[in-house]
């Protein structure tokens, strides 16, 4: 379980999260949402402890993050931050070694080795090992990215839970892989020890693909809940000023949402 109570951050003297307070339970993907601006990206790095909070607290199952070190945190918490720079020349396979730095010292095992080669093949990446991470585009490096992130956390991790946490993630992926990820994401969600949390901006792919969503609003949540209690006309125009259509499909009972 992730806990975060009573957050706020500040900068520029504005805050940006105010009072924030949440619990995010395992085997459940959790997509937060909002406009430009509303302090999205900004929980994610409160929660993730990539940023510390002004006031309140995060605890990662009994922990208390601000009293993690770096290392033991990294064993069981990845993050997929927006923009991810290279400035050298590395071959895929390494790159996506580098999530697996935190569990070995020296030389990475044969375990490692392992966790890399299924994590490049689950996301169709086995293929481009040898390939300089350079020469790719950006959807596939973003692919490369994905496999470094969830290498860190592929397997259990003994007294703890492992948590993922996307800021964008489906920044330069074209609409199919798009949706491939998303399901290969909620697929690893699901699994029992596993708390992941995402910040998305298209509302379909967040109906489609999210079992829990909190709506951010001026650094407040403004509702938290399922899809149908949240993406509603009401909800979203006071958080986007615009007013949805909302459409179900009959088939499946998943929402859509038509813009005029």
């Amino acid at each position: 379980m992730l806990r975060a109570s009573g957050l706020t951050f500040r900068a520029g003297g504005r805050a940006l999260i105010e009072d924030v307070s949440a619990v995010f339970q395992p085997g459940r993907l959790h997509l937060i949402i909002g406009p430009n601006g509303a302090g999205k990206s900004t929980l994610v790095k409160l929660l993730s402890r990539m940023l510390r909070p002004h006031s309140g607290r995060v605890k990662f199952g009994e922990r208390d993050a601000s009293r993690l070190g770096e290392r033991e945190l990294a064993t069981y918490r990845a993050v997929l931050s927006q923009a991810v720079e290279v400035a050298f020349p590395i071959p895929v396979y390494e790159l996506v070694m580098m999530g697996r730095y935190p569990h070995f010292r020296g030389r990475p095992g044969l375990s490692d080795e392992r966790i890399c080669e299924e994590a490049m093949r689950y996301f169709d990446l086995a293929e481009f090992s040898e390939r300089s991470y350079g020469t790719l585009s950006g959807g596939e490096r973003q692919r490369v990215n994905f496999a470094r992130v969830l290498a860190q956390v592929w397997e259990p991790v003994a007294g703890s839970a492992r948590y993922l946490f996307l800021d964008e993630p489906l920044t330069f992926l074209d609409i199919r892989h798009q949706i491939d990820v998303m399901h290969k994401v909620r697929k690893f969600a699901r699994q029992p020890d596993v708390v992941a949390v995402g910040v998305v901006h298209d509302l379909n792919l967040a109906a489609k693909f999210a079992d829990r969503l909190i709506l951010l609003h001026h650094g407040h949540i403004l509702v938290d809940g399922g899809t149908a209690e949240v993406l509603t006309p009401q909800h979203l125009h006071t958080a986007f000023e615009v007013t949805p259509t909302l459409l179900t499909n009959p088939a499946t009972g998943e929402l859509h949402l038509t813009f005029d």
